[in-house]
């Protein structure tokens, strides 16, 4: 359950997103302030995501903005898990803005979404992280539990 500072913030950024967000951002569902959905799309001409929707589930903890959220991609028959070599085959996502390190409370859900639209805009690899099976098959830990390994930020 969101503390009140969380929910008052996650009021106002709902407000925000109501009424206006970028190009190729949607919002699917916001119930409650524990769990949203958001579309994003890569505008560009970027062949490996062209005509390509993606589904990101925001999970919210009571420590939010101060804690990052749970940010993951989620698959649907017409919603892909992206391919990068940042995002794993079950949607987690490699990226330091998404961790404690690199976090910031001046982040929000449409900043997120828009880092990651960038993220893939300037990807050129068709490919997975390394080690993406074995990750996949046994790793237990919730996104925000991983210590990644932030070695490759040219992709």
């Amino acid at each position: 359950m969101a503390t009140g500072f969380a929910t008052k913030r996650l009021s106002k950024e709902l407000s925000k997103i109501h009424g206006n967000l970028p190009p190729g951002i949607t919002l699917v569902s916001a119930e409650g302030f524990q769990e949203w959905l958001l579309d994003i799309q890569v505008l560009d001409s970027n062949p490996l995501y062209m005509n390509q929707t993606y589904r990101l589930k925001f999970k919210f903890s009571p420590s939010y903005p101060i804690e990052p959220p749970e940010v993951t991609f989620v698959s649907s028959p017409d919603r892909p898990i992206p391919m990068h070599p940042h995002i794993y085959s079950n949607g987690i996502i490699c990226l330091d803005l998404l961790g404690q390190q690199g976090w910031s409370p001046v982040q929000n859900v449409e900043s997120v979404c828009m880092s990651l639209q960038s993220m893939l805009t300037g990807n050129t690899k068709n490919e997975r992280p390394e080690g993406d099976a074995n990750f996949v098959a046994n790793n237990r830990r919730r996104p925000r539990d991983i210590d990644f390994y932030y070695h490759d930020n040219t992709v």
